[in-house]
């Protein structure tokens, strides 16, 4: 899970540099410069919210409760949904064929994240399952 994990890392990664080095990765109008500023104020609450557990580059659930407070209380994943909806605002304000399948890329990276880092949460927290039966993974109410 851990080799998963860090391929997912490393082709969100991927798909990031992509979008800067097409000079796509700011959105181009004020819908989507909002919803970017927006998804980095959800990073900067999940951050806050998270704690001062480590950063790994590979799923592993750091020492700890299971946080289901802030932003958590609405969604699971609430950095890798700021992620995805800072490059998908990018993505929809300079559409290309390029950077769809930039997006596409990243979206898949996140994903491979997120099922890998449940994988282990449902191990390391017995409470994770509940919490995921009431929560969306990456948009409030809906997914």
């Amino acid at each position: 899970m851990k080799t998963a994990s860090l391929i997912g890392y490393i082709v969100l990664v991927i798909a990031l540099v992509g979008l800067i080095l097409s000079g796509s990765i700011l959105g181009d109008g004020m819908s989507s410069r909002v919803i970017q500023i927006l998804a980095v104020l959800l990073m900067i609450w999940a951050r806050i919210t998270f704690g001062r557990r480590s950063f790994h580059a590979s799923a592993d659930p750091t020492e700890g409760n299971l946080v289901t407070s802030g932003p958590y209380r609405f969604l699971r994943h609430p950095i890798y949904a700021s992620i995805l909806y800072f490059i998908w605002a990018a993505v929809l304000s300079h559409i290309s064929i390029t950077n769809i399948c930039l997006g596409l890329l990243g979206t898949f990276g996140a994903a491979v994240r997120i099922y890998t880092e449940e994988r282990l949460l449902l191990i390391r927290y017995p409470e994770y399952r509940e919490y995921a039966a009431r929560t969306k993974r990456v948009i409030p109410f809906l997914l």
